[in-house]
């Protein structure tokens, strides 16, 4: 059963980040103040050079470089990139159990970040990309109840674009002092309190992204990443939930826009289930050369354990014609060594 969830993007004030120049530490980054004569802009940090191999540290300071937003690492995954784009060279495959034809993709190992967004950018980006990617299931007995921890989000390593401030709290979120605290004798100079260990060693089950599937079709790149939210009674029987986030990028300069999502779902008790419906999360949106991508979050549930989604988003042309995207085909898996989902968030 897939489920349309989104809620409306939190937080307050009217900053956003400008300027997106070269990535070198000469570069200031700068966000607009309103003042009664206007908008000026005043300085966030400095930019420093990508990292082109290793992962950023804990407190590592970061412009998106897709949605645009500032940002800070918590903490950094290892997860096993599919992409269907750069599979092996072999014949394609009759369809598989799921019915899906497919090529044979091997993972590659890929570093991603759990990340805070700065409150202050949530209104600019909430049409094009959800700031509750994290959501959990509510431990009492409405199996579908969910509950969202807003401003947080998944990020590749690509993604990042590093600076520096001297501010010692340069991120706006409620959970920025609880999670960290400013060392200047670090670099970066932000480092994790013990708060923010805690709350990933007790939620690393539903936190942990360990695959990310990736298909581009037409110019039109898809990414899946799935998570485990873990499992329910109800009425005598076990419900398993996942959200998935998905990210779609138009690299072509063509403007298209989302009209129609097409998913089939095939669980291991043997059903397959096949849901059509307009846009996603009740939008339509437009992926333009100035607005490439949009992300969004939902959920599914299965009567078993395991299974498998796959399908397609048709597209419209500026002169009507549509297209198909493939959403590339990934797991379902339960966690094994399955835990007690959070309650709610107690510090």
């Amino acid at each position: 059963m897939e489920e349309d969830w989104a809620e409306g993007a939190t937080g307050q004030g009217v900053s956003r980040v400008l300027g997106k120049g070269p990535c070198t530490p000469q570069n200031p980054l700068s966000a607009p103040r309103n003042r009664a004569e206007g908008k000026v802009l005043e300085p966030v940090g400095v930019f420093e050079a990508p990292k082109q191999h290793g992962k950023y540290e804990t407190g590592q300071l970061f412009l998106h470089s897709v949605f645009g937003y500032r940002g800070i690492v918590l903490f950094p995954w290892q997860a096993r990139l599919y992409d269907r784009d750069v599979a092996s060279p072999v014949t394609e495959k009759s369809e598989n159990a799921a019915g899906h034809g497919s090529k044979e993709v091997k993972g590659k190992t890929h570093t991603y970040y759990q990340v805070l967004i700065d409150a202050r950018d949530c209104p600019h980006i909430s049409q094009r990309s959800q700031t509750e990617a994290v959501t959990f299931l509510a431990n009492h007995d409405d199996s579908r109840a969910l509950y969202a921890i807003p401003g947080l989000d998944y990020v590749s390593h690509e993604d990042i674009l590093p600076y520096s401030s001297t501010d010692q709290v340069p991120i706006q979120h409620e959970l920025f002092e609880r999670f960290l605290m400013y060392d200047q004798t670090k670099v970066p100079p932000f480092v994790a309190r013990d708060t923010l260990c805690a709350w990933q060693e007790k939620n690393h089950p539903w936190l942990e992204l360990s695959d990310v599937h990736r298909e581009t079709t037409e110019n039109i790149r898809v990414t899946v990443i799935p998570f485990y939210m873990g499992m329910r009674e109800a009425q005598n029987s076990h419900v398993y939930w996942w959200r998935y986030c998905i990210r779609l990028e138009n690299l072509d300069s063509e403007v298209v826009q989302l009209r129609e999502r097409h998913w089939r779902i095939f669980s291991l008790s043997g059903t397959l289930e096949t849901v059509r419906g307009r846009g996603v999360v009740g939008r339509e949106p437009v992926l333009s050369k100035e607005q490439p991508a949009f992300q969004y979050s939902s959920h599914v549930s299965l009567q078993a354990s395991s299974g498998h989604m796959w399908g397609t988003f048709r597209f419209e042309r500026p002169d009507g014609s549509h297209f198909d995207v493939r959403i590339p085909p990934f797991s379902l898996e339960s966690n094994k060594d399955e835990k007690t989902p959070p309650s709610g968030l107690h510090w």
